[in-house]
């Protein structure tokens, strides 16, 4: 009978990539072959590696990693696009008897990964780019005041200081396809497309919080400062450019990434605590082979 799908979430900084490591030590001395499969919405790019904390050449000498880097920074990437290539990824790797891995901090990727959804399909980059350059020129009102004219239900139910939104529901209607609705909030089923088992990785606040700044300062100490300044001046794509201290680089203000990175790591926790099945393991001030024995004994 083929192993089920080992599916790691957690907060950034909390360490999935070392237990997916040590997991597939585990593995491998079972004979069994582990790849691990990326549910990350940003480490799909190439040129933010390190910002994104992408698993580098060292990683994937110990573990053949899947869906890294392999996204242009010019170019917008959605999660519709990351569903087709996550299930191809790892139906070939079932196929193949590989023990997957995924390896992931961003909840819809996660579900993307594992699960069938009712996903939009990508739009084409220049329907996008008409309504980022409406954004541009006028600001989000504009475009508010568009869709004010197009829908008014759906209007009322977005912020005209919300960009980000205002461009997704603009682009979608252009498109033929419907815009998120108020109920379609839901980011998990148990409904996943292989057999899977759910880890989600907890930490002490204060333990996971001097983490996030040490996981940071050691990123200044890589380079990360060039590395955002570099795909900044290639014209990173408006996607690209949500990563997590992006911008707050560019500003040079690293005590605003550390404090977003934090908050932002306990938005991940909320969501991964309310997830059904989810397997929650406290690895506060363990070593990552301890807790793969605990889960692998």
């Amino acid at each position: 009978m083929q192993p089920p799908v080992l599916a790691i979430f957690g907060p950034t900084g909390v360490g999935k990539t070392a237990l997916a490591h040590a997991l597939a030590d585990r593995l491998r001395r079972r004979g069994e072959r582990p790849v691990a499969v990326s549910a990350d919405a940003l480490q799909v790019y190439a040129g933010i590696e390190t910002l994104t904390g992408a698993a580098d050449a060292g990683d994937r000498a110990r573990l053949e990693h899947r869906l890294v880097s392999f996204v242009p920074i010019t170019e917008t990437f959605s999660a519709g696009a990351y569903a087709q290539r996550a299930h191809a990824e790892i139906d070939a790797l079932r196929t193949a008897g590989a023990t997957v891995i995924v390896v992931g901090g961003t909840g819809l990727y996660l579900r993307a990964a594992l699960a069938d959804l009712d996903l939009r399909r990508p739009v084409d980059a220049t329907v996008r780019a008409r309504w980022t350059a409406l954004l541009d020129d006028a600001g989000p009102a504009a475009l508010h005041a568009q869709l004010r004219a197009r829908d008014a239900g759906l209007a009322a139910r977005i912020a005209p200081t919300d960009a980000h939104r205002l461009v997704r529901t603009l682009e979608l209607l252009d498109t033929g396809q419907a815009p998120p609705g108020p109920g379609d909030t839901q980011l998990w089923t148990t409904e996943t497309r292989h057999p899977t088992r759910l880890i989600g990785l907890t930490m002490d606040p204060a333990a996971l919080a001097a983490a996030i700044d040490a996981r940071v300062d050691a990123m200044l100490d890589a380079g990360v400062l060039d590395e955002v300044r570099e795909a900044d001046a290639a014209g990173a794509s408006a996607t690209a450019r949500k990563a997590l201290g992006f911008a707050d680089l560019l500003a040079g203000d690293v005590a605003a990434m550390k404090t977003r990175t934090r908050r932002y790591a306990k938005r991940q926790l909320t969501w991964m605590r309310k997830l059904p099945g989810v397997e929650l393991v406290d690895i506060t001030g363990r070593a990552a082979d301890d807790v793969a024995a605990q889960l692998l004994p």
